[in-house]
């Protein structure tokens, strides 16, 4: 690709000990911040809020347990006019960041979150400005501190979507990885396995870039080396901090390059069955890279997409000689050691393809897959990830 554009936060900063610049960075944007922040905070989060306090920041809470909805950010927005908010903070996992960016976004434009919304809302554009909006993760795999769309769950159309605009880009994304030591093991594992799908999807998709290139293979192989180091060994700095990076570089790749079917997927049965979002990428990426492959070998044998995946397993196995086929064992391998369940653990029945495949085959992350799959190939790809 010969013209490109790259779009990221205004600031990025990436370090262990980073957060303790939270105060001062809070300070320079606003003084009366919604803080969106997970409904249990380990200690390191404390400290964060405490200081944020003693800095004279006037702090609006507003805990977050699950993943977002378009009630939740109708809500937020509620509770921000009310206080007079003019700044957003979230210190958290995927969805209290997705939360923060939408409720930042939507504060300050009139009507409710389901008019913005793409697919099942009226799609309608922001008119005004985003609050400004300051994203501190506390899990290494969502990349959300450095990507343009929140995805909301909406109830009563039993789907996750996106809000979506550039001007949700973060004013500062604050990557701290001593923040993500106090997560749990299966946490740990299902992040890391959604990191690793965001470094994936990009580099295979058509609207890959130089940049976004250089991004995922870096991503690749710091999950190759970290994904399930981190998990036997939780303590590990070094592990931990690769896990950070990977999250990050995927973020940066995705909001630039799209994802792919295993994203496409994801976002209906996150919405349809409550599956934690990197279950359904881990039980998903090895089908989709399967399928794709089988696809673009058939219909379209020159597209470039075939030679990255052999250059993604490549980076992600230390190993000039490593397949595409040996990359998708050792995700599987992967999940299994984690003890990641395939996905009729959460409900998914096969009654359900035709609606599952209606429904993916409009999701925007489908535009970034590297073919286009038939709904046939759609739903052998659900079958296998039963």
């Amino acid at each position: 690709m010969t013209h490109f554009e790259f779009a990221t936060a205004a600031r990025i900063i990436f370090g262990e000990g980073s957060a303790a610049q939270l105060p001062q960075l809070a300070r320079e944007l606003g003084s009366q911040a919604l803080l969106v922040s997970d409904s249990f905070q380990p200690d390191s989060v404390t400290r964060l809020i405490d200081a944020l306090r003693a800095a004279g920041l006037k702090l609006t809470h507003f805990p977050v347990s699950g993943e977002p909805t378009v009630e939740l950010i109708d809500e937020a927005k509620t509770v921000a006019k009310s206080a007079g908010c003019d700044l957003v903070i979230s210190i958290g996992g995927g969805s209290v960041i997705d939360s923060g960016k939408a409720s930042a976004a939507l504060i300050p434009n009139p009507g409710a979150t389901l008019d913005y919304l793409e697919v099942v809302g009226a799609g309608r554009k922001l008119t005004a400005d985003p609050l400004p909006f300051i994203a501190l993760p506390t899990t290494a795999g969502t990349g959300a501190e450095v990507s343009k769309n929140a995805v909301l769950g909406s109830k009563a159309h039993r789907v996750k979507v996106s809000l979506r605009d550039n001007r949700m880009l973060a004013d500062i994304a604050l990557v701290d990885p001593l923040l993500t030591h106090s997560v749990p093991p299966a946490v740990t594992a299902s992040t890391g396995m959604d990191a690793l799908t965001q470094v994936l999807e990009p580099f295979v998709s058509p609207l890959a870039t130089p940049l976004t290139d250089g991004m995922c293979s870096e991503g690749l192989r710091r999950a190759g080396r970290s994904l399930r180091r981190v998990y036997q060994l939780p303590d590990d700095a070094a592990a931990r901090r690769d896990m950070a990076l990977v999250s990050l570089l995927g973020g940066l790749a995705l909001a630039n390059a799209k994802l792919g079917a295993a994203h496409g997927f994801a976002g209906v049965l996150g919405g349809m069955y409550g599956a934690p979002h990197g279950v359904i990428c881990a039980a998903l990426l090895p089908p989709v890279m399967a399928a794709n492959i089988k696809a673009l070998a058939e219909r379209e044998p020159d597209n470039p997409a075939l030679n990255r995946y052999e250059y993604a397993a490549q980076f992600l196995l230390f190993d000039r000689t490593a397949t595409a086929q040996d990359a998708m064992e050792w995700i599987g391998e992967s999940s299994d050691q984690f003890g990641i369940p395939g996905l009729s653990a959460y409900g998914l029945r096969v009654e359900d393809f035709d609606e599952i495949v209606a429904k993916s085959s409009a999701s925007s992350s489908m535009k970034g897959n590297p073919i286009d799959l038939t709904d046939v190939e759609l739903a052998e790809i659900l079958r296998a990830a039963l």
